[in-house]
């Protein structure tokens, strides 16, 4: 059961590292749409298309812009977080069950 109990462990760390890791891009794509970035420049490419799918949906189920702000990364944001405590530490309490 050891083997089990450290594949969810180290499949805990790795979904925990990846969701960080797309709350990042989410938030310095926020932060670059509030200045007026070159279309071309490869790195607002990177993450126009890394984030657009995403936000995309949510805009779409939800419009939650009001005023000309737009909330879809908050509501992205707030999502991950719950994955990041629901999800994550679910499998971090189930393989220490399994030890």
């Amino acid at each position: 059961m050891f083997v089990i109990s450290n594949f969810l462990a180290a499949l805990a760390a790795v979904l925990n590292l990846l969701l960080s890791a797309y709350m990042w891009i989410i938030i310095i794509r926020a932060l670059i749409s509030w200045v007026s970035p070159d279309p071309y420049n490869p790195i607002v490419q990177f993450l126009r298309s890394a984030t657009d799918p995403l936000l995309y949906r949510v805009r779409r189920w939800l419009p939650v812009s009001f005023s000309g702000i737009d909330f879809s990364p908050i509501i992205v944001i707030a999502a991950i977080y719950f994955l990041q405590v629901f999800l994550v530490g679910s499998l971090r309490d189930l393989s220490y069950q399994l030890r």
